[in-house]
């Protein structure tokens, strides 16, 4: 039997997300999961991906909520982190020397308490070369009176976004919530104040008991959900978003 001719060449994976964001390949690491890259870079060769999203960086350091934070659940896990992070002034002097020499592209997430909180964030890290671009999180399930606050509005969404848009030339990703009556407005109230890019999904508010003690597992109460439990929600929220947006 003929065997197709070997050209030597690999298929293209490039995929461009919008204004200045080219990435090598669409497999990203999301925030949260790699931390701020270092813990994995002895387990896997971060340059094969097309970038990874640090973990979310507030102004000043978090310690999260208190433990217990994580629950397996079926098909999933829920956790109740709380933005846990090193602050902003030890982000720049810890975890950009490390994140700067990366091979890949360099997402930064960013949340906090207040529109200024964010953009006292993104003004500082503009001075900083590494970074590519910044995934605005207006979605955290997990942190009382704030973050999702924002992102369940289109009106606050909007506003952060416009603001955020004068203080940086940089490519702005959007982190959107699920956890909405509707995220299509949502996602256009982004784009019209100059969103570069959505992120979707962040994770759906759950919460898993322990059914000895009939007590919440997590402290917190509840949590985020992820996993392969929230993969159909997520494909269609994504659906939604592409067929109401530019």
């Amino acid at each position: 039997m003929n065997q197709p001719a070997k050209t030597g060449s690999r298929a293209c994976t490039s995929v461009s997300l919008g204004r200045g964001l080219e990435l090598k390949s669409p497999v990203l690491l999301a925030s949260g999961t790699v931390s701020y890259g270092e813990e994995l870079d002895t387990l896997c060769d971060l340059s094969r991906l097309g970038g990874i999203v640090t973990k979310a960086i507030s102004v000043e350091p978090r310690p999260g909520n208190p433990p217990r934070r994580i629950a397996e659940t079926p098909s999933g896990m829920i956790n109740a982190i709380g933005l846990a992070n090193v602050g902003l002034e030890r982000f720049v002097s810890d975890k950009m020397p490390f994140l700067r020499n990366l091979d890949t592209s360099v997402i930064v997430n960013i949340a906090g308490r207040s529109i200024d909180d964010y953009c006292e964030v993104v003004s500082v890290l503009d001075g900083e070369e590494g970074i590519d671009a910044y995934e605005i999180n207006l979605s955290c399930p997990n942190v009382k009176g704030e973050c999702m606050i924002m992102g369940v509005s289109s009106d606050a969404t909007s506003e952060i976004v416009s603001k955020l848009r004068a203080v940086t030339r940089r490519h702005l990703m959007i982190k959107l919530t699920p956890n909405v009556t509707s995220i299509a407005a949502i996602a256009r109230a982004a784009e019209e104040a100059g969103a570069d890019s959505l992120s979707l999904i962040n994770t759906v508010v759950g919460m898993a008991v322990n059914w000895k003690t009939r007590r919440p597992l997590l402290k917190n109460v509840t949590g985020g959900l992820s996993g392969p439990a929230i993969k159909p929600i997520a494909l269609a929220k994504v659906w939604e978003v592409y067929n109401s947006v530019k």
